[in-house]
């Protein structure tokens, strides 16, 4: 199925440029979604920006964390797909231009969660204890909030002050 349509992709990419003479495909983004992005490009002459990029600049973000001691961030699951222009690694390469330390949070920790470190979040935890069903997750997800921006503060008190 995959093959099938990543084939019927690059049919439409090559239409585009057979048809209007704009290239897309090489293009970060033209084939997300099924090809909506090479559409927008093609058809409406856009410009295409990540979706974290332009929540970022419209929430003014940097002015933000150019002070702050420390930004949390977070998703639903962090694994190796989050460095992939997902939010928690936009915040934290903006956090990270003013030497401010990330803290990712996120329902479930996957494996190759790891790779973030290396994109600008300093300190993962997971907000779900342990093994659940989804409603019980969502049902005692307050508590499971606050025990662990508990631990996360008794974590930074514990290793001293923040260092920018």
């Amino acid at each position: 199925m995959v093959r099938l349509l990543d084939g019927n992709l690059a049919h439409f990419a090559s239409m585009i440029k057979a048809c209007l003479g704009r290239d897309v495909a090489g293009i970060p983004g033209a084939g997300a979604a099924g090809g909506l992005g090479a559409g927008v490009l093609a058809f409406l002459d856009a410009e295409l920006k990540r979706g974290v990029d332009i929540v970022i600049e419209a929430t003014g973000l940097a002015s933000h964390v150019e002070d702050a001691d420390l930004v949390i961030t977070g998703e639903g699951r962090i694994d190796s797909q989050t460095i992939y222009g997902k939010t928690p690694i936009g915040v934290a390469k903006t956090a990270k231009r003013y030497g401010v330390p990330v803290i990712g949070i996120a329902g479930s920790l996957a494996d190759g969660h790891e790779v973030v470190h290396e994109h600008g979040i300093d300190m993962v935890f997971t907000i779900v204890p342990g093994v659940c069903s989804l409603e019980e997750a969502m049902r005692l997800a307050a508590a499971n909030m606050e025990r662990t921006a508990r631990n996360i503060a008794k974590t930074l008190r514990f290793g001293g002050n923040l260092q920018k």
